[in-house]
């Protein structure tokens, strides 16, 4: 008998089974419409601002809106933009002019210009202390499109300084704009006279820094250096546009660090660079961090106590054990609900109408219980152990052996059951009909093939195990029909087919997919497996709709079970600290950290929602602000210092530093979810009881 009582009106009076009833009640009747609480609104506006910065970028990038500069003019003269006041291009042709310091060249353009072929002109003198020595010179033209076309009144070339001695230098940019490609028969049109920009820069050779270090050749670095630009010419808004695709790709590929330090090197200004990092934090941060929050959180009166949880896994064992007409041994019978897991050990014996091998029990068990746990929201992963005890614990369920005779002794049973099924196998037309349908339920259907099949009898029972496989290719992923639906199909032709022959005899079906797996059998969320023992995994409750799915996904839910395991092991501090060390953990650029990390690390620490948003919030703000208006310095220093081959060094440390740490944090958590001692003792009191079985 179970540790409490069965009876309905002893439940109501207890406690426990009271508060469950009630957190039950407000779980299933939880109809609250989109939009009614607090996530609903900020996940809404998150989905509102992408679609709003989303077709901004397209409208920009596409030329809808044309090229004007004036937006960017506007800028340079508030607080958004610290440097000098632009020089603002309206309708007239323009250039721009910025090097590209890996390929040592210059990236030059024209833009706003007519339609037409351009001729683009450049020169590069060195300056002497009374003269100017032409070093380098080319030109070339470009076929410029017009209004509504790809790149419309833009021509771009390169100017290569690799070749350059240090020095001091001038480059001299000029292009005029021709109505034919023939230059010798063309005249300038009209709008495309010639115009001219020019910049000083200046060449410097070093010895790289930190040369004595083993792994730094002692190679000489080449920098380059604008000395005298004059005022940057305003950014167009299609160049903008395009620059936002770009600096998207460099964050989400490789960090705000590595947007914002490609952005600067670039000279593209501080504030685009700022808008762009921050659309996307609030992206993430107002669209999945409350898809997650909606998974995840649980209000304090809906979390389940530890004695909550042991009556739910009770009252569902008892109720699955009375399905399944299996005795439960409620004196070995252990649960223990831990930090990382929920560990239920479950013996049982087989009765006269036990149809189901202890495969098939523990699937049932395991599914009925991950059913509770979904409606309740309780997503811990469930170590779950069933062992058959006593006698009939050697029944063999796939062939039919023993099935029915649980409550028999040993010797009854091995004296008289071989003949008596033999007999019945050779001589009852009912199971011959049974076996007659059987094979052409699998003959006519293309999808599933019959790989094997018992079909026993007696006076009370037809019992029907079949193990089936999937035709289709790739089955495990692409067959969608569950087991229960084949067997619910197949019983419904089988008792249509032999309905005059069945009479008061009831049929049981048993399928089994031989390509299924316990997560298939049990409905599980998620599964997660110690090394290639299939008897010990970790089911965890499946969570409805596209997030939940998206979160139970194999790559999102293990890097998520890291995270909380870590966030675990520092609970005090983040207790502690938990506002402003959210901040600083967004702000400072640590590896893997950004906006949606640290709304994660709030959610698993139970923080306010709206303080995690806020502290997330500022926390981005600051880190997007602070990067985009210094990425610039940090170029030059970089240069200045030559660290060029450093830094990747470096990086690439950080990066083998935080896989180490991740897979040894994977590893430890492993270890501990799996720890062996209470089923170890479960295994020692089985034994202690009943003996080797």
């Amino acid at each position: 008998m179970p540790k409490e009582s069965l009876d309905p009106e002893t439940k109501i009076r207890d406690k426990t089974a009271k508060e469950l009833g009630s957190i039950r009640r407000r779980r299933t009747n939880d109809n609250k419409s989109f939009l009614s609480s607090k996530e609903d609104l900020v996940l809404f506006g998150g989905i509102v601002y992408a679609g709003i910065f989303g077709l901004l970028l397209f409208a920009m990038s596409s030329g809808m809106v044309g090229n004007t500069t004036s937006i960017d003019h506007q800028a340079s003269t508030t607080f958004l933009d610290i440097g000098d006041e632009c020089e603002e291009i309206t309708e007239e042709p323009w250039m721009h002019i910025f090097p590209d310091t890996d390929r040592e060249l210059f990236s030059i353009a024209g833009h706003n210009l007519p339609l037409g072929t351009a001729v683009l002109n450049y020169t590069i003198l060195e300056i002497h202390t009374e003269s100017e020595i032409v070093v380098s010179s080319e030109e070339t033209t470009r076929a410029v499109a017009g209004e509504g076309e790809t790149a419309a009144g833009r021509a771009s070339h390169r100017a290569t300084y690799s070749e350059l001695e240090a020095g001091h230098y001038n480059l001299i940019l000029r292009i005029a704009v021709y109505n034919d490609s023939d230059l010798q028969n063309a005249t300038i049109v009209e709008g495309g006279e010639q115009i001219s920009k020019e910049i000083m820069f200046e060449i410097e050779e070093k010895e790289k820094a930190f040369d004595f270090l083993p792994f730094v050749s002692s190679e000489t670095i080449r920098d380059i250096r604008i000395t005298d630009q004059g005022a940057r010419s305003c950014w167009g808004v299609q160049d903008l546009g395009d620059w936002g695709y770009l600096l998207m790709g460099a964050e989400l590929g490789g960090g705000r660090e590595t947007a914002m330090l490609t952005g600067g090197s670039a000279g593209i200004p501080a504030w685009w660079m700022a808008f762009v990092s921050l659309s996307l934090s609030v992206v993430s941060l107002m669209v999945l961090y409350p898809i997650t929050y909606k998974v995840y959180h649980q209000e304090a009166d809906d979390m389940l106590s530890r004695s909550h949880i042991a009556r739910l896994v009770e009252d569902t064992i008892t109720n699955t054990a009375t399905r399944l007409q299996i005795d439960i041994d409620w004196e070995l019978y252990k649960i223990e609900p831990r930090e990382l897991s929920i560990d239920i050990m479950v013996p049982y014996k087989n009765t006269d109408g036990t149809f189901s091998d202890n495969r098939d029990v523990r699937a049932e068990v395991l599914k009925e219980i991950l059913d509770e746990f979904a409606i309740f929201r309780v997503f811990k992963p469930v170590q779950l152990t069933v062992r058959t005890i006593g006698g009939g614990h050697d029944i063999d369920f796939d062939s039919g052996v023993g099935v029915g005779s649980a409550g028999m002794d040993s010797e009854q049973s091995e004296q008289d059951y071989t003949s008596f099924f033999s007999e019945l196998h050779t001589l009852s037309v009912v199971e011959d009909e049974v076996r007659d349908s059987l094979d052409l339920f699998f003959t006519r259907r293309s999808d599933v093939n019959l790989e094997g099949a018992v079909v026993t009898s007696d006076d009370r029972v037809i019992f029907v195990s079949v193990i089936y496989y999937p035709t289709q290719r790739f089955a495990f992923f692409r067959f969608k029909k569950t087991t229960d639906q084949i067997q619910d199909e197949l019983y419904q032709y089988i008792s249509q087919r032999n309905a005059d022959l069945l009479g008061s005899q009831e049929l049981i079906i048993k399928t089994r997919n031989q390509v299924s797996t316990l997560a298939d059998r049990s409905g599980a969320g998620r599964i997660e497996q110690s090394g290639s023992d299939d008897e010990r995994v970790v089911a965890i409750a499946k969570q409805d709709g596209l997030g939940g799915k998206m979160l139970q996904t194999k790559f999102i839910g293990n890097a998520l079970s890291t995270v909380e395991y870590m966030a675990n092991e520092k609970r005090d501090f983040i207790n502690r600290w938990g506002f402003w060390g959210l901040i600083a953990f967004v702000w400072i650029p640590f590896m893997a950290s950004g906006v949606l990390v640290g709304a994660m690390l709030g959610l698993l620490s139970r923080m306010n929602f709206t303080r995690v948003l806020l502290a997330t919030g500022l926390g981005g703000v600051a880190a997007s602000v602070t990067w985009a208006y210094t990425a610039e310095g940090i170029v030059k220093v970089m240069h200045q210092y030559k660290l060029e081959a450093v830094i990747p060094l470096v990086i690439i440390v950080f990066i083998l530093l935080t896989v180490f740490h991740m897979r040894s944090t994977k590893m430890r958590r492993q270890t501990e979810l799996f720890e062996d001692t209470l089923l170890d003792n479960f295994h020692a009191d089985v034994q202690a009881k009943y003996g080797e079985n």
